[in-house]
């Protein structure tokens, strides 16, 4: 077992009354050891509490409290498992973290595969690392919906895929999960001459087979850096490969919303914008159940602008120009809005950013550097403001991937500089900027970071 350590204590919150402040540890509740917080949510839900706290000299103290039933304690801790996030031992063919270079963010090369992150935070599992006992709790527990790299059906490649023989099991794992009635997404990374073609038309045939259960099906490009040294030899999809991959899907999601109503398999934004295709339209996501892995992220920023734009006053008394940092991939949907975008005295520029630290075939906004996006900004007449990725620093944190400080970024960039993360918090900034304040703009950042991700470690490799 493990205990809880207390990153955060909410104003307002029980936590606060009782007195808790960051760097307490939980120890236990009612006399129940806590692997992590889903033990917690469930031993707090009784209306008499014993906690066990231990205070950072080393002192422990028993708080015994009357509670309504439903109240939570209202606190945030440094991670959401207690015991240790369990990690991946599969040596998967196409592992983002083999390919990271040297001397990064550290959570980088955190292998992660824990059920519980799955379930808290949206984090994908190839359940290869779980046993009896994990299936026990889940059903016990209802933990549901999970996250699952399913990759293929055919068991055999799903073996050469994974690296590992336990990866043959997937079959048995997921009548488990039927069988406890747990929900699941799934996804697949999709590799040119494994498991594409005729492969992955079983895999979706066999992952539809398996609805109500499965709620939808993601299908992701694999992902290939400049750092692929020793690794599995894999090529990255092109214009009609990204093509024939949307063509062959289709067909599936048409068959499936004939028979359902809904798509229930994706394509990541990737493969569109490869193909230089029009994205689908937002009902096609059918409410876009995995967003954050990628799906439908381009079509949902839209959205969000063009509800934003539709109250928003607008109008700058003196001009005012400002640069909007993204990833080469997406620079076609951010032009054709800024295109449209007509504000007296604003000059907004669009930088896309080509990604050397990587190689220019990782093409996403969220993989950009602080010294990439800096060499950037550097080149051309200076604009008075510039806008960054919110995706591009770490979860929570003014911090890139090669560890540049936001506030060391702003100072050598020499203009004033904010993050986006939504359409519409672009579209106000844009519009906006001198009715945000910089502590407004972060505020509203870190309580999405916080509320949503604070715990998802190692979350860019997966």
């Amino acid at each position: 077992m493990g205990y809880g350590t207390v990153l955060r204590v909410p104003h307002d919150s029980l936590a606060e009354e009782l007195g808790l402040v960051p760097g307490d540890k939980i120890i236990s509740v009612n006399d129940q050891p806590l692997r992590d917080i889903i033990d917690l949510s469930f031993a707090m839900a009784e209306e008499e509490i014993d906690l066990l706290v231990e205070h950072a000299d080393g002192e422990q103290e028993m708080l015994s409290f009357d509670k309504e039933i439903d109240e939570e304690l209202g606190v945030e801790f440094t991670s959401a498992v207690f015991d240790g996030i369990r990690s991946c031992g599969n040596r998967c063919v196409f592992c983002f973290v083999d390919q990271v270079a040297p001397n990064m963010r550290e959570s980088l090369y955190v292998k992660d595969d824990d059920y519980r992150l799955s379930f808290l935070y949206g984090n994908f599992i190839t359940m290869t690392n779980m046993g009896e006992r994990d299936f026990q709790r889940i059903a016990a527990y209802h933990l549901s919906p999970l996250f699952v790299s399913v990759h293929t059906t055919d068991m055999e490649l799903r073996v050469r895929m994974l690296g590992t023989p336990r990866a043959a099991e997937l079959t048995k794992q997921l009548d488990r999960l039927d069988e406890a009635g747990t929900e699941y997404h799934a996804q697949i990374v999709l590799c040119p001459g494994l498991n594409d073609g005729g492969r992955l038309d079983r895999t979706i045939e066999g992952m539809m087979e398996r609805r109500p259960n499965a709620l939808s099906l993601a299908i992701v490009p694999v992902g290939l850096t400049k750092f692929r040294e020793n690794c599995y030899p894999l090529t990255p999809f092109d214009k009609a490969g990204a093509t024939r991959v949307i063509e062959q899907v289709e067909k599936w999601q048409k068959k499936s919303r004939v028979k359902s109503g809904e798509n229930f398999v994706y394509l990541a934004d990737e493969f569109y914008l490869m193909a230089g295709l029009p994205l689908p339209e937002e009902e096609d996501y059918d409410g876009f159940p995995q967003l954050d892995n990628g799906i439908g992220l381009a079509r949902n920023f839209i959205s969000d602008w063009n509800k934003e734009a539709q109250d928003s006053a607008i109008g700058y008394k003196e001009p005012f120009s400002v640069e909007v940092i993204c990833g080469v991939s997406i620079a076609p949907v951010f032009q054709k809005l800024i295109d449209e975008l007509s504000v007296e005295n604003l000059t907004v520029r669009l930088r896309p950013v080509e990604n050397h630290w990587f190689g220019s075939s990782v093409t996403v906004s969220g993989l950009l550097t602080g010294a990439d996006i800096l060499a950037a900004v550097s080149e051309d007449e200076k604009t008075n403001a510039v806008i960054l990725p919110q995706c591009a620093l770490r979860s929570g944190e003014d911090i890139f991937l090669d560890d540049m400080t936001l506030a060391d970024f702003t100072k050598k960039c020499g203009r004033e500089v904010r993050t986006a993360l939504t359409g519409a918090e672009l579209f106000h900034l844009l519009t906006h900027w001198q009715d945000v304040s910089k502590e407004e703009a972060r505020e509203r950042t870190y309580m999405w970071q916080s509320n949503a991700a604070y715990t998802k470690l190692g979350g860019e490799g997966k």
